[in-house]
């Protein structure tokens, strides 16, 4: 068939499927199909990369593994780094290396309890210790009688320095209305 031909039949059976009102399953499905957010996808990406251990400030929304501990009562009313004052019944955090701000979910890896934090302060400043998080989050972890425990922290939105916020690896793992809560 030469080019001509071709074009008007394809012409004329798009015409025919117009007036009848058919549609291909690709053309619905293009029309009614939401586009993916890249965004989330970056954060599908993370997701399935393998813990980091921290050196440093990280903005990249990798997961994080190493110890997690938690603040002692005599903490209660202090000057943390956001200026904020510490509230034992509070879900903030510190952290050496995420950045002030972030909301993640922490997961201990002993017995998978996890908890959504945010982090407002720094610390800790012992080796191999990567969150400090308050009795609150302690007891919802099941860690209160471990001390120390090994976790991984899954950034769910991380400050970037421009203002922005940055989807991490913790906004695969929790429904869309906790990662709009955490912006």
């Amino acid at each position: 068939m030469t080019g001509l031909k071709w074009a008007s039949l394809s012409g004329l059976a798009a015409l025919l499927c117009v007036s009848t009102g058919c549609t291909s399953t690709h053309d619905t499905a293009t029309k009614t199909a939401p586009l993916p957010d890249p965004r989330m996808q970056e954060a599908v990406e993370l997701a399935q990369l393998p813990p980091i251990t921290p050196h440093g400030v990280d903005r990249s929304g990798r997961k994080q593994t190493g110890g997690a501990s938690y603040y002692a009562q005599h903490f209660t009313g202090r000057t943390m780094a956001n200026g904020n004052h510490f509230n034992p019944n509070s879900n903030v955090a510190a952290s050496k290396s995420l950045p002030l701000g972030t909301t993640a979910k922490v997961t201990n890896l002993r017995t998978g309890m996890t908890a959504t934090i945010r982090v407002e302060d720094r610390g800790p400043y012992i080796d191999g210790r990567i969150v400090d998080v308050t009795p609150k989050v302690a007891e919802q972890l099941g860690m209160r009688n471990a001390g120390v425990t090994p976790v991984i922290i899954a950034p769910i939105v991380v400050p970037q320095p421009d203002g922005g916020a940055k989807l991490g690896a913790g906004a695969n793992e929790v429904t869309p209305d906790e990662v709009a809560e955490a912006r």
